[in-house]
């Protein structure tokens, strides 16, 4: 769930936005990290999970194209994506009709792209807007690019699982060098900032209780199926951890055929399921919609956490 103005875009609306604010550059052999699945995952707000169906449907109607590039920080040249004259041509027309919607900005009605942005990114911009068309000094939303700041639901998930691996490599006191190596892989994957990583880290020191290794290869694989499926990125990544805290082939199955069961929804979880499946038909929630759900979720005892899981399961759907 993306709030603020940002979450009446959808994630291909988002993308294309993104993709236009950032060129890839001509005739040279790296790339900016935010051409990256990771570096786009974080600018959209979304699990990089949902981010290679959304790029694979814009290739396919020949909006994006793809190239290998080096990316300062990598070890291995990424897959970096940039727009197509067909997608540039689709992003301008997103990009001037939203910035031409007005909001409050300092007590009067002012269009977007007549608020000062000094460095910020379009979709930095938007992100200080909330739902009601206010436009606020401080983000409604971060990116967990970002140092800081209130990170969407999604990325919350992203940031409990690191924050769950730093517990479990805190709890003989020291983070040793193969702990660090696999959790800069897992950060490095999601496309998470430095000084947020230090955050969750501190914040795992102090406070969380360990989990078994088991718990929360569970839980990496739990996201990674959201949609039903893993891609490679995923799997490399599942089986480095595997090897560093040694979980075995047999319990790796039984850990997987957990993560592949469709949950037994409970009589409350139900209703709701339903209702957000038809609020998402036309692949936006709507201001209405948001606040009936939000109604619903008071009544039914609907967490937040629990409104995202069933959020991220339709996500892939929308186009």
């Amino acid at each position: 769930m993306v709030d603020g103005y940002l979450g009446r875009l959808t994630t291909e609306h988002r993308m294309l936005i993104h993709l236009y604010d950032n060129i890839l550059p001509n005739n040279q052999w790296e790339a900016p990290v935010a051409l990256t699945q990771a570096g786009i995952s974080a600018a959209v707000h979304v699990q990089r999970k949902h981010v290679p169906r959304t790029l694979k449907r814009l290739e396919k109607s020949q909006e994006v194209s793809v190239q290998n590039r080096h990316v300062p920080g990598a070890k291995q040249r990424r897959k970096v994506y940039s727009l197509t004259i067909t997608g540039r041509t689709r992003a301008k027309l997103i990009v001037e009709s939203t910035m031409n919607i007005e909001v409050k900005y300092k007590g009067n009605n002012t269009a977007i792209k007549d608020i000062p942005k000094g460095e910020k990114r379009i979709l930095e911009l938007l992100s200080h807007i909330d739902d009601n068309l206010v436009y606020h000094e401080n983000p409604i939303i971060s990116s967990i690019s970002q140092p800081s700041g209130t990170a969407s639901l999604d990325a919350q998930s992203s940031e409990e699982l690191v924050k769950r691996m730093f517990a479990r490599a805190w709890e003989d006191g020291i983070i040793t060098h193969d702990e660090h190596l696999l959790i800069s892989e897992v950060v490095e994957f999601l496309g998470m900032h430095p000084e947020r990583v230090n955050r969750l880290s501190e914040e795992a020191r102090g406070s969380i209780e360990i989990s078994p290794p088991e718990d929360i290869y569970l839980e990496m694989l739990s996201q990674a199926l959201v949609d039903g499926q893993l891609v490679d990125d995923e799997i490399t990544l599942l089986e480095t951890f595997r090897g560093a805290y040694g979980i075995s082939d047999e319990t790796h199955d039984k850990l997987l055929n957990l993560a592949r069961e469709e949950p037994v929804y409970s009589d409350n979880i139900k209703p709701y399921n339903s209702t957000l499946k038809t609020a998402l038909n036309d692949g936006v929630i709507t201001l209405d919609e948001e606040a009936m759900l939000l109604t619903l979720r008071q009544s039914l005892g609907i967490s937040d956490r629990q409104h995202a899981n069933l959020l991220a399961k339709f996500r892939d759907s929308i186009k």
